[in-house]
């Protein structure tokens, strides 16, 4: 009894010998725990970075989110201003050809408007002539005008006019004379006296003449450079006749 009770005050005692417990962990084991104790370790850092940022004044997220915002926001911008410039180039050619289309019409006015002019001269020629009727036949040259047309040309027009009441054409032909003049005002040699159509053929048939009433004849003519026309003298013959039926002078 009494060696049974010395070994267990031996083993239990203040003498009994140190005891270590371990817990026996596989290899997969361990490096789960040390992967996880890495996880941790890097997510209390990041946590502790992201914290750091927002507590130092820098939000890397709200960064970000703002750089997406401005991002997306460029593209946007980036498409509207295509835009913008595609109808930038589309108003612009409805400019020009809104322009082109108002140049055409301005002129079309201006030219409806000198032709309105000229028809209610001939208008108001007509209504005198159809009350001259009654007077005796002959021919006579009416409204014979001259005025410069660009450099050293002049531009002619009159009408040809047979009273009373002609029961047949009138055929004839008409000569254009213009006596020049030099720019220190001396008279110009007869050279430079310009004749239609001897001096310019190819104005012969707008010349002619062929017609009951009334005929309206217009034409131009070029001048040597430093002269200016000083008289116009236009004659109207009639076919086969050597002398002129009507003579007009103008004197400028």
């Amino acid at each position: 009894m009494a060696s049974w009770w010395r070994r267990l005050r031996r083993q239990f005692g203040i003498a009994a010998p140190r005891m270590a417990v371990r817990t026996h962990l596989p290899w997969w084991g361990r490096g789960t725990l040390a992967v996880a104790l890495v996880a941790i370790i890097g997510g209390m850092w990041w946590w502790g970075f992201d914290f750091g940022q927002i507590f130092g004044g820098f939000n890397r997220k709200e960064v970000e989110a703002k750089l997406s915002t401005l991002a997306a926001d460029l593209e946007r911008y980036r498409a509207e201003a295509v835009e913008l410039r595609s109808r930038n180039a589309t108003l612009e050619s409805e400019l020009a050809m809104s322009k082109g289309s108002q140049e055409a019409l301005s002129r079309q006015v201006t030219e409806l408007s000198g032709e309105a002019a000229q028809a209610k001269e001939e208008l108001a020629f007509l209504q005198r002539l159809v009350a001259d009727a009654s007077k005796g036949e002959g021919v006579s040259i009416q409204r014979l005008k001259l005025e410069p047309d660009g450099d050293d040309v002049w531009r002619y027009s009159f009408i040809v006019v047979r009273g009373g009441n002609p029961k047949d054409e009138f055929i004839g032909r008409i000569v254009v004379r213009a006596t020049l003049t030099g720019a220190a005002g001396d008279p110009a040699p007869p050279a430079h006296a310009v004749e239609l159509p001897t001096d310019r053929p190819e104005q012969a048939p707008s010349l002619n003449l062929k017609f009951k009433y009334y005929q309206r004849v217009e034409g131009q003519f070029q001048v040597p450079p430093g002269f200016r026309v000083m008289t116009l003298v236009v004659r109207a013959y009639e076919s086969g006749q050597a002398a002129p039926r009507a003579t007009r002078t103008l004197r400028l």
